[in-house]
Formats: C-alpha cells, sequence, structure tokens
C-alpha cells in the first residue's frame, strides 16, 4: 500500500493518492513529521515549600497534646494569637492529607452494643408492648397520634387512645388507666426508644409498680413486633381514611376498629382465635366446639380429608427474640 501511494503521489499529487488508497491525510503529514518524545518532567521544588525539617515540625505541633483534636484552622489561629506562624492551613491539611492523617481528629463518642430483648409469655398480663403511630389529620402537616398497648400472649390491646400531640404525660396516664383496668400488674412493659417511651414520668411509674422496663435496640423495628404488625394491619383496613376530618373522626375510627380487632377479627399468632377468647381464657371452649365440628364433619364424609382434622393448637408462649431462633454469626475459617 505505501508503494502504491507513493507511485499514486508522484503522479497526481498527495489528496488524489489520500482519496484513492484511503489514508487519512492527517495520518500522512504525521507520518511526515512525527511528533518528538516528550522529555520526562523533571520534579521542580518550588523556592517557598517548607523544607523537609519545617514539615516535620508542623506535623509534630499538629500531632502534640494539646492540638491532636483539633483541626488545622484552629491550630492555625491558636498558633498566631501565641505569635507563632508556621505555615498556611491548606498547607497544613496538604501535610497531613501525605501522612493519610486528613480524616476526624477528634476522639469520637462510642457506646456499646444494645443488649438484644429476650422476653417471653406464657399467659396473658405477663408482657405488655406498646407504640404509638400516626394518623393524618384533615390538612396537610396535620397529625393526631395514637398510642396503642397491646398483650404480646392473646394479641388483645389492653389500652389505647387518640391524641392531638405526643405526651409522656399523657403515656404515662394511659400506662396507669390500662394496668388499673387489667386488674394484674403485668411483669414487663416493652416499647421502643421514643422520647415518651423512655421519658423520666414512665419509667419512673413502671419503677413504682415493679414492672420491668424494656427497650428495643436503636433503629431494630423488629424488636417491637407485634406493635408493628398491628399497625400495619390497622392501615391495610379498607375502610382506613386517607385522612381523618377531625381528632374526634380519629377516636371514633380506632375505637370502632379496636373493639373489631380484639372480639371479631381471627388472629393466626393465636390459633385463628379472637384475642379477647384467648386473654379471657375461652380459646380452649372454642377450641372443644371446633373439634367435635370438624369431627362430625370427618364422619359425614372421610374421604373428603386425609387424615382426621384437628382445630389449629393454641401457641404455648409468645416471644420477642426468642433466643432458639437467633442466627448464630458463621465461624471463621482460619
Amino acid at each position: 500500500m505505501a508503494e502504491a501511494f507513493t507511485g499514486v503521489e508522484a503522479q497526481l499529487g498527495i489528496t488524489a493518492a489520500c482519496r484513492l488508497t484511503g489514508r487519512s491525510r492527517a495520518t500522512h503529514y504525521r507520518r511526515l513529521r512525527p511528533v518528538p518524545p516528550r522529555r520526562a518532567r523533571v520534579p521542580q521544588v518550588q523556592p517557598s515549600a517548607l523544607t523537609a525539617e519545617e514539615r516535620a515540625a508542623v506535623v509534630e505541633l499538629m500531632n502534640s497534646e494539646e492540638y491532636a483534636e483539633l483541626a488545622p484552622a484552629q491550630i492555625w489561629a491558636r498558633e498566631l494569637d501565641a505569635g507563632r506562624y508556621h505555615c498556611s492551613v491548606s498547607t497544613m491539611y496538604r501535610i497531613l492529607r501525605e501522612r493519610g492523617q486528613s480524616g476526624e481528629r477528634r476522639r469520637q463518642a462510642t457506646h456499646p452494643a444494645k443488649a438484644v430483648p429476650e422476653l417471653v409469655a406464657t399467659a396473658p398480663s405477663q408482657v405488655f408492648t406498646w407504640d404509638i403511630t400516626k394518623a393524618a389529620g384533615p390538612l396537610k402537616g396535620v397529625w393526631y397520634h395514637a398510642y396503642v398497648i397491646i398483650d404480646i400472649f392473646s394479641r388483645y390491646i389492653v389500652g389505647h387512645t387518640v391524641e392531638r400531640a405526643e405526651s409522656a404525660v399523657r403515656a404515662e396516664e394511659l400506662i396507669r388507666e390500662t394496668i388499673t383496668r387489667n386488674g394484674i400488674v403485668p411483669e414487663t412493659v416493652h416499647a421502643d426508644r421514643g422520647t415518651s417511651m423512655t421519658s423520666k414520668k414512665v419509667s419512673q411509674l413502671l419503677i413504682d409498680l415493679g414492672v420491668t422496663r424494656s427497650h428495643s435496640r436503636p433503629k431494630v423495628s423488629n424488636d417491637n413486633p407485634y406493635s408493628e404488625a398491628h399497625f400495619k394491619t390497622t392501615k391495610y383496613m379498607s375502610d382506613y381514611p386517607e385522612r381523618f376530618d377531625s381528632l374526634a373522626h380519629a377516636r371514633e375510627w380506632f375505637d370502632a376498629f379496636i373493639a373489631y380487632y380484639n372480639h371479631e377479627h381471627r388472629h393466626s399468632g393465636i390459633g385463628w382465635h379472637t384475642p379477647a377468647s384467648v386473654h379471657f381464657g375461652t380459646a380452649e371452649e372454642v377450641r372443644d366446639q371446633r373439634a367435635v365440628t370438624l369431627a362430625e364433619a370427618y364422619a359425614r364424609h372421610p374421604e373428603r380429608f386425609g387424615r382426621r382434622p384437628r382445630p389449629p393448637e393454641i401457641p404455648q408462649t409468645a416471644w420477642i427474640n426468642d433466643p432458639a431462633k437467633r442466627r448464630e454469626p458463621a465461624p471463621q475459617t482460619p
């Protein structure tokens, strides 16, 4: 191709030779006048740069006991006030960056890991859990606050209220009223770490009653599963309003829903009984009646059953973080 190009170029010129042979004219001229190789760049030391001894002195100053936790700008200002100038603030940052010390210089607060709450109930009125959820009001930015206290064994809502704002005073009153109405002081009351849940008034009430306080770990919603599940059930109801017209409307709706939930809703976690039936001790009687009905159905058409039907068992324990189900970390291979 090079020979053909040379022959055509001699007869017709460079432009025609490039067009006929498919060579770019820019490539042709670049080959005629190749770019000279670049010289290796020699690092230049600025005459105003700090010497190695000066840089070492700046590092020693910034890492001294007096300045080890201060930002370079703070060090610069304090040294300037003392009549000493070493270098600019940007140079201090550059020296720290070269030594991998440009991160946070202050000591950071550390907190011990929160213990995993492990609570078990084998009967009603042993463990209560409570939480507060927001319900949208009539206007944007207006919210009502629904307080709900649940018995984890029976899933019975033992206390609730809807208020215009979240308040530790109202939370303390509700817990006191609920325990009085229940007639049995629970062994433990569990909640997350909201301001009302950890307030002095609520804590003092539980101490006075001899009730063990339990709290979820920070940002771990699974530590309060019964309240979280209940609020999901609440807000997925077909008649749950997009917005409540007023506080009275919100209270009326929650009163009706909780009455339905306690006395009509069959809960999968308690053998498809109602929370009230388990809480007040009629679930075994209901289960016996279910067994009679299933036995009669089996006697009429045994071919319709793979085996003799039995009503669902009523769980005998309710856990928050059952240790038997906790996943242990995988062993590290050497």
